[in-house]
């Protein structure tokens, strides 16, 4: 008991540093190899590149290959953007082509 309380309280601190730090924890839900996806991991990619460098992490979630992950998120579209890290937790839906919506929906200041 003492041990998993532990690891909890390092797992706390960790989300704390990255908060603090400005990291990201994004989540990106797909379905399949299909041009949407692969738009919208083009277009996520491209903006966490430039204006998150070094300070994000993305995975990639295929909904027909893990579609448990989709049903706990309750995500009735894809693609599907969650921002996980920092807070507040937000969720975009679409191809993520629209960059300035994209940014204001993650609280990303654009780099000047």
């Amino acid at each position: 008991m003492l041990n998993n309380h532990h690891e909890d309280l390092a797992a706390l601190e960790e989300a704390l540093r990255r908060a603090a730090d400005g990291h990201y924890v994004l989540k990106l839900y797909i379905t399949g190899s299909s041009t949407r996806s692969a738009r919208a991991i083009e277009n996520v990619t491209a903006i966490c590149d430039e204006h998150l460098t070094g300070r994000y992490e993305l995975e990639i979630i295929d909904v027909f290959q893990q579609p448990e992950l989709a049903r706990e998120m309750q995500l009735f579209a894809a693609p599907t953007l969650v921002k996980e890290q920092p807070d507040p937790p937000r969720k975009i839906v679409g191809d993520l082509s629209d960059e300035e919506r994209v940014l204001y929906s993650l609280s990303i200041v654009k780099k000047t």
